[in-house]
């Protein structure tokens, strides 16, 4: 299977992106940081809300394993390790070398849990 990128371009950057690799996206008021499997992280001007319509433009079908959970973070269903709903506490993982946790509201882990549930990823 071919790789597919996303390319965030500015004035003085160009940062390439391999989709496969993109465990979430975390808002960092008009920021957005990208947290790779690889541990890397990258931070591009542009809001969650703009990331979201960059993702549906570009991605098409494939931009549905992302999922906007609450106001600050788009996440990808692929790396969804483990949800504590009580704990308040997501748990993204490549089930190898990388890890990564966020506290997220009740009621976003309950409609993430719901999502995960019915499509059985």
């Amino acid at each position: 299977m071919a790789k597919e990128w996303l390319y965030f371009n500015s004035r003085d950057e160009l940062l390439r992106v391999d989709v496969s690799k993109i465990m979430c996206f975390e808002a960092d008021g008009n920021y957005t940081n990208i947290l790779m499997t690889n541990n890397m992280r990258a931070s591009v001007c542009m809001n969650l809300a703009a990331m979201e319509k960059m993702l549906a433009d570009n991605l098409k079908e494939k931009a549905t394993r992302y999922v906007r959970i609450g106001k600050r973070y788009i996440i990808n269903l692929n790396y969804v390790y483990q949800l504590n709903v009580l704990r308040h506490k997501l748990v993204l993982s490549d089930f190898d070398t990388c890890s990564y946790s966020v506290e997220i509201s009740k009621e976003a882990l309950k409609k993430l849990k719901e999502i995960v549930v019915k499509l059985r990823i």
